[in-house]
Formats: structure tokens, sequence, C-alpha cells
């Protein structure tokens, strides 16, 4: 595919010191979505919904939706802004040149794509791939939520500033939240650079290997904390 591994040559470690434990610093935690259905939520049922959303001017715009693929009980979920113009056309998430060098990024930490289970902000892809509306993060918000507690992921990685931005609920610079644990609905949350910024500055590779790391040692954290616990 003309992508070549990406494994560091130097681990170069957190400039900030590790936390021996871990809080989430960010609790803009979203409320619970109410349930407007007596059955309880199920993979097939949000599937269908989304294939069938008409919630926003995308639906007409759109080559097909983009609901998500890998482990429905995976321990990573991995949350882009939206499809481009590959996942559009294939219907799967982060398949494009910037999906393939996620993927190694990933392999890099030891991770598969089988292992995680990738989404987007959006599940249909903006004409000329622009930014994401306001009113269309609204309405495609749920669909998210859904599938975060049907997974019941321990960790969320926001891959890139609008999914940052848009998990989180804030506009602060991306690079004021690198290295810190977040929240969304009591899930913690790192946020990375985007693949697709990484292919334009490769220099920040070595950032975004701090930032997989520290999430590796999160999760790691975690799992240590509840055997004690």
């Amino acid at each position: 595919m003309g992508i070549n591994v990406w494994i560091p040559r130097v681990i170069t470690p957190v400039e900030q010191p590790l936390p021996a434990a871990i809080e989430p610093e960010n609790q803009m935690i979203a409320s619970p979505i109410e349930d407007s259905q007596s059955s309880p939520d199920t993979w097939d049922n949000l599937k269908a919904e989304v294939q069938n959303c008409t919630l926003c001017g995308l639906c007409s715009t759109r080559t097909q939706t983009v609901f998500g693929a890998g482990n429905q009980h995976a321990d990573w979920l991995v949350i882009g802004e939206a499809p481009g113009e590959q996942e559009d056309k294939q219907g799967l998430p982060f398949v494009g040149v910037a999906g393939q060098l996620l993927t190694e990024m990933l392999r890099a930490i030891g991770l598969s794509r089988e292992q995680v289970f990738m989404a987007n902000i959006l599940k249909c892809r903006p004409p000329n791939n622009r930014d994401p509306h306001v009113d269309e993060i609204k309405h495609c918000k749920e669909y998210l939520q859904r599938q975060q507690q049907l997974i019941q992921p321990k960790i969320i990685l926001a891959v890139g500033r609008i999914a940052a931005h848009a998990l989180l609920e804030t506009n602060e610079p991306l690079a004021s939240l690198r290295g810190k644990v977040h929240s969304f609905n009591n899930t913690p949350v790192i946020v990375v650079y985007h693949p697709a910024y990484l292919l334009r500055s490769l220099p920040e590779k070595r950032k975004a290997w701090q930032d997989l790391q520290f999430a590796k040692h999160t999760v790691i954290t975690m799992e240590q904390q509840s055997c004690v616990d």
C-alpha cells in the first residue's frame, strides 16, 4: 500500500511524569440517553437506525453510512471526526491513507484493528470533507453514545481536534488537551493527533508515540487498581 510500518526508532518518555493514580480531569459527562424503546438496545437495531437516518442533510449526499467496525466488546474505542472519500465508498472507518497509518500506530503498541472498535463522530461523509456542522454532530452523537454503551470500552482515543472537541465539549487547542485523562460518559478519554496531520507533519510522530504510550499506561493503571480493589 506504500505505507511503511510505523515503529519509532527511539521511545521517548513523556515529558511530564505519569501520575500514579489516573483520575479523569475533564468531568463534562454527557447526560444519560433516555430510553425511548421498551426493549434493550442491540447492535442490529442501532445499525438499522443509522443506515436509515435522515436527521440532517448529509443523508442526501452520502454514498452510504459508516457505522463503525471492529470488536464489539473492545477495550479500546477509537473515534475520529467523519468518514472521508474512501470510507464513504467502502462503508468502513479509517480505510484511507491516514487510516492505514493509524492501523500501524496501533500495531506499534500491540493492538490490531480486530482488537479495537473504530467509529466516527459523524456516520456520513460531509461534502468535500469539510468540517462537521454543529447540528450534524448533535444528531449523530446519540448513535455514538449508544455504541459506547454497547461496547463498554475501558478507554476512548479521540483522534484529532474535531473528535476531541465534540466528545469533550470544549474549544481548547489540541496541544493543551494532550497528555491528560479526560472523560466521556465515565470512560477515560485520551486525545491523540489525527494521522492525516501526522502525514503532513512527520516530526510530530514523536509526540503521537508519547500519546499512545500514555493511553496504554492509563489502561494498565486502571487494570492494576481494579485488581487491588
